[in-house]
């Protein structure tokens, strides 16, 4: 279920002033933030950050098409290491 329209999208007040501040001053650094559920807002676009997946920090940079998204969509927490592999020890049991 999406958030209500009239409530509007969250972004977190700490990351956007750091964008901000970035844009101002014409320097762009990497952004570490643990905001996970912060929306990307258009000021977004062209930014470095470094999202943090509860282990490590990923480090992303924010296009178009990721406006409207949530930083954790790009920061994945698992690992997926595949499926089993069909051996002949396991085509014997079925």
């Amino acid at each position: 279920m999406s958030r209500s329209l009239k409530k509007g999208p969250y972004i977190d007040e700490n990351v956007m002033k750091k964008v901000l501040k970035q844009k101002k001053e014409n320097k762009y650094d990497v952004i570490k933030t643990w905001a996970r559920d912060s929306q990307i807002a258009p000021e977004f676009v062209g930014c470095k950050m470094a999202i943090h997946n509860g282990k490590k920090f990923i480090e992303i940079l924010v296009s178009e098409s990721m406006v409207g998204h949530r930083l954790g969509e790009f920061s994945l927490t698992r690992t997926f290491k595949g499926h089993g592999k069909i051996t002949k020890k396991t085509m014997d049991k079925t």
